[in-house]
């Protein structure tokens, strides 16, 4: 297993994220990633072979927790792992799951391990103790308690499931970044408050003493050279993501720079500190999971224009929404994009083709 890079795809809540803490603690090249129940599960673990495929390490483990997968899921991945095997890369596949769903696909394939009387992260702990090489923290088998208290209601065990349940709000509460634009530092964020959290554990009256250090938490995370409100501190630190991620997410229309955001949200705040920070970007415009749009420039292009051509949408020059109409709701950054950059392509080859109509006539 040393030399093997382990691809982790967990579910979005406590328990999910939990199991991913849990391997914070093997020495493995890991990478994270995490979905919810339906497509995202899917595109996840496309974007996971792909990975594989795209890498030169020859040999990985994919791991799945807290979530379980359909028959036909199981059989399109076990078939996929099979090609990669074939094609010389050496890929096994681990499941550990709870969910009593899952139970015809753990009849019929053994990387398929159910069991319904732990949760995932208490699943994860044990293989993890008996599998991996594992430095275990002075804190963690209390922690793994207390999930699983909470993960599977266990309101007699009173202690654990109380501090359970700060844990599970304070993932739940975790919106400061959007886990679809940022994957990477969204799970980097809650690993880092849930690793914060178990430093309290032992403490009297626990629950008390984390539900007052949420917030504090949140902002040291945030924080860089001065203090300032939660609010501020998180707006520069998107601003400084989406600044990063620039030559990625980068769009152009009609000759005007645009910057392409997904589901970020509170766009006159963050898109007006992105536009002030880069001026060399005429526009901003960020899409929800709906397809609804909001856009703001910095008098550099009208945007109630592009919006306008784009959606049939509207507003002022420097800010501006829509939607757009067949927007298929995606769960990689990479698949917006495209949906964007067509989208485009075909208003500027509408466009193009009536100015050469107009010059015809």
């Amino acid at each position: 297993m040393k030399n093997r890079t382990i691809h982790h795809l967990s579910h979005i809540d406590l328990d999910g994220y939990s199991c991913q803490l849990v391997m914070m603690y093997t020495p493995y090249k890991k990478f994270n990633y995490n979905a919810n129940y339906g497509a995202e599960v899917k595109q996840k673990l496309d974007l996971i072979l792909e990975k594989i495929k795209a890498s030169k390490e020859q040999a990985s483990l994919i791991l799945i927790t807290d979530l379980n997968l359909t028959a036909d899921e199981s059989k399109w991945l076990t078939h996929e792992v099979k090609k990669l095997g074939e094609n010389g890369y050496d890929t096994q596949l681990q499941l550990l799951d709870h969910h009593g769903s899952g139970e015809d696909s753990a009849n019929k394939y053994e990387w398929y391990y159910l069991d319904t009387s732990r949760c995932a992260t208490k699943i994860m702990y044990d293989y993890a103790k008996e599998h991996f090489e594992f430095d275990e923290p002075s804190w963690m088998q209390k922690y793994v308690d207390v999930v699983n208290a909470v993960d599977l209601w266990k309101q007699e065990e009173h202690d654990n499931f109380e501090y359970g349940k700060v844990c599970m709000r304070l993932v739940n509460e975790t919106r400061e970044l959007n886990r679809i634009m940022f994957p990477l530092e969204d799970s980097t964020y809650k690993l880092s408050l849930l690793h914060e959290a178990a430093k309290f554990i032992n403490e009297p009256d626990a629950p008390i003493v984390l539900d007052e250090k949420i917030y504090f938490l949140k902002k040291d995370f945030f924080r860089r050279d001065k203090n300032d409100t939660l609010d501020n501190l998180a707006t520069e630190y998107v601003v400084e993501l989406l600044g990063r991620a620039r030559d990625e997410k980068t769009i152009y229309y009609k000759g005007y720079r645009g910057y392409l955001s997904y589901g970020v949200g509170n766009t006159s705040i963050i898109g007006n500190g992105f536009l002030t920070k880069y001026p060399e970007y005429d526009f901003i415009v960020d899409v929800s999971s709906r397809g609804t749009m909001s856009l703001r420039a910095n008098n550099q292009v009208s945007v109630s224009q592009i919006s306008k051509e784009w959606a049939n949408g509207g507003g002022h020059p420097n800010a501006a929404g829509g939607r757009i109409q067949g927007f298929k709701e995606q769960f990689r950054y990479d698949k917006v994009k495209e949906q964007i950059e067509r989208l485009i392509n075909e208003k500027e080859s509408r466009a193009g083709n009536l100015e050469y109509k107009k010059e015809e006539e």
